[in-house]
């Protein structure tokens, strides 16, 4: 592996998770493909790509950093999901797993956050 941040388990989490994200939102009707869905795939996609910009060849304040805009990506990934569950377009079954998975994610970069000195 050439990059640090492929060593990640929380980028390799998300990789997964913007996937998971991705096959929900084909899902939605039609008049939300260009609403929610945009929105969700526009907060899942820079939670991966921070860990990235951030890892590689920066200080470690500036991983901090940048590990704080996953971390707020993350969360508005979650209150998109309960947009989507509160406007019955996401189920219940789909809501909870992509919470829980978010819920883990987001709690492991906050350990690796506050970990880094």
């Amino acid at each position: 592996m050439a990059f640090t941040f492929e060593k990640l388990r929380v980028w390799e989490m998300d990789i997964d998770l913007t996937f998971e994200v991705n096959i929900l939102v084909k899902k939605f009707p039609s008049d939300e493909k260009y609403v929610l869905a945009q929105q969700m795939q526009r907060a899942a996609d820079p939670v991966a790509l921070n860990i990235a910009a951030g890892s590689t060849g920066q200080s470690n304040p500036e991983f901090k950093k940048f590990l704080g805009y996953s971390i707020r990506s993350g969360i508005e990934v979650v209150s998109c999901i309960y947009t989507g569950k509160k406007r019955e377009i996401i189920n219940e079954d789909d809501f909870r797993i992509l919470y829980e998975f978010y819920e883990s994610l987001i709690t492991k970069l906050q350990v690796l956050r506050n970990s880094i000195n």
